[in-house]
């Protein structure tokens, strides 16, 4: 393992050197990456349902049921703390914004605390495994953190490259794919993300959790998009609106994220913290129930941005009910098989995930681009994909610079009449 992260590292760099960014991610549209942000909520589903099992095995039947509970109510307290913009007069604006982006700490403080009250303090619990000697492997067989990586065959040295291009393709297409969905259209972001900058850090540290023996520092749940929806604020935008009286300046509002660099170094540094004594002891104290509430908050806040979620209320609404369409897609059949699409071939990666060919799910995901624009165009209307798909990483959709390179082609094939044409009237003129 420490070989196949070490390859990774190198092969980061080299994917941030060419900018891979740019020939890779400006193909991407929103149909792969709904696909993959909803693959992200079903595992997020999942990994709770998994904690649950693990406690119904290990706990009384009442500990059992205490934790489903538990589990719950985290994740509805904090659905319901995240809504507090919308409590207004009730508290001060600030303790609003606070209450919203610190909805999931908040509700896990108070289920970690409440098992310790009354009767419940009672009932056995399981919670988070960790280290008696913090900074020291768990693994009793090791006693030190430093692989001796150079011990290796040379053999396998090379055999590790393999797995070290796997984990590149997972790592990036899993990073660069979460950056576009928490820097999309509804965010309203002004910086450009620095996608080189972030594959070189990233290859960094996954090579030295290679060498520390630890596991990797990236993982297949991307919480990006839930930072980014915890940073979302009301600003005034100037925008000018003619008349016959001239042009006017109104405010109107709206919905940008906050962008700055403190609240991604602090969570960095909150997690350094909490894997040092004492506080180590105290993440010890909290029931693996909490977690699966945190996990079930997670999917739910990345499924509710989520344009599936709409389109799949659609396919339960009567035709009668449906909101209007553009004059250019003629019914809502065409966006329906869109979106049954779109979910098919979610649980197909999703069922792959559970097998031994998981570390090869985002070759499937990637599969998807290219599908996106080689055959689906074949299958559905363009009017129906310029409704439903855009590009992930600029404006307009791929139907959009088709008919903009036929509108080219048409007038290179014009040009020379119109030339000679216009040669005729200069010389007629002089």
């Amino acid at each position: 393992m420490a070989w196949s992260l070490i390859h990774a590292g190198w092969m980061h760099y080299l994917l941030a050197i060419v900018n891979a960014h740019d020939w890779t991610m400006l193909y991407v549209t929103t149909f792969s990456t709904e696909i993959f942000s909803l693959l992200n909520s079903i595992i997020y589903f999942h990994k709770a349902v998994q904690e649950l099992q693990r406690a119904h095995k290990a706990l009384s039947f009442a500990a059992f049921l205490y934790a489903v509970i538990g589990a719950i109510g985290t994740m509805l307290v904090a659905i319901f703390l995240s809504t507090a913009e919308r409590w207004k007069p009730l508290f001060h604006k600030y303790i609003r914004m606070g209450l919203v982006e610190y909805a999931a700490a908040i509700s896990i403080i108070v289920f970690i605390g409440i098992p310790h009250v009354g009767e419940l303090a009672k009932l056995d619990r399981q919670t988070l495994q960790v280290s008696d000697n913090a900074f020291h492997p768990s693994d009793p067989k090791r006693s030190r953190f430093l692989v001796e990586f150079w011990h290796l065959p040379v053999s396998w040295v090379f055999a590790a490259i393999l797995p070290g291009f796997i984990i590149s393709v997972l790592f990036f297409f899993d990073h660069e794919v979460s950056s576009i969905i928490c820097t999309i259209g509804r965010y309203g972001t002004k910086k450009p993300g620095g996608f080189a900058w972030d594959i070189v850090l990233l290859g960094t540290t996954t090579a030295l959790c290679g060498i520390l023996g630890i596991p990797p520092a990236n993982g297949l749940l991307p919480q990006a998009p839930l930072h980014s929806e915890s940073l979302m604020h009301d600003e005034q935008d100037e925008i000018a609106i003619g008349s016959e009286e001239g042009e006017k300046i109104e405010l109107r509002p709206v919905r940008r994220v906050y962008e700055q660099r403190w609240s991604a170094f602090l969570h960095a540094g909150a997690i350094l913290v909490f894997i040092s004594p004492p506080l180590q002891h105290v993440l010890g104290l909290t029931p693996t129930s909490v977690l699966a509430g945190l996990f079930m908050y997670m999917g739910e806040q990345s499924l509710s941005v989520n344009p599936i979620l709409n389109r799949v209320f659609y396919l339960l609404t009567p035709p009668s009910e449906l909101p209007d369409l553009p004059e250019t897609v003629k019914s809502y059949r065409s966006v329906h098989a869109y979106t049954v699409t779109q979910i098919i071939a979610t649980v197909i990666v999703f069922i792959v995930t559970l097998t031994k060919g998981a570390p090869a799910f985002p070759l499937i995901i990637i599969a998807c681009v290219p599908a996106r624009l080689l055959i689906m165009n074949r299958l559905w209307r363009r009017s129906t994909l310029r409704y439903v798909d855009a590009w992930a990483c600029r404006d307009g959709t791929p139907e959009d610079d088709e008919d903009q390179a036929g509108s080219a082609s048409n007038f290179s094939l014009q040009e020379p009449v119109k030339e000679g044409e216009g040669n005729d009237v200069e010389t007629i003129n002089v």
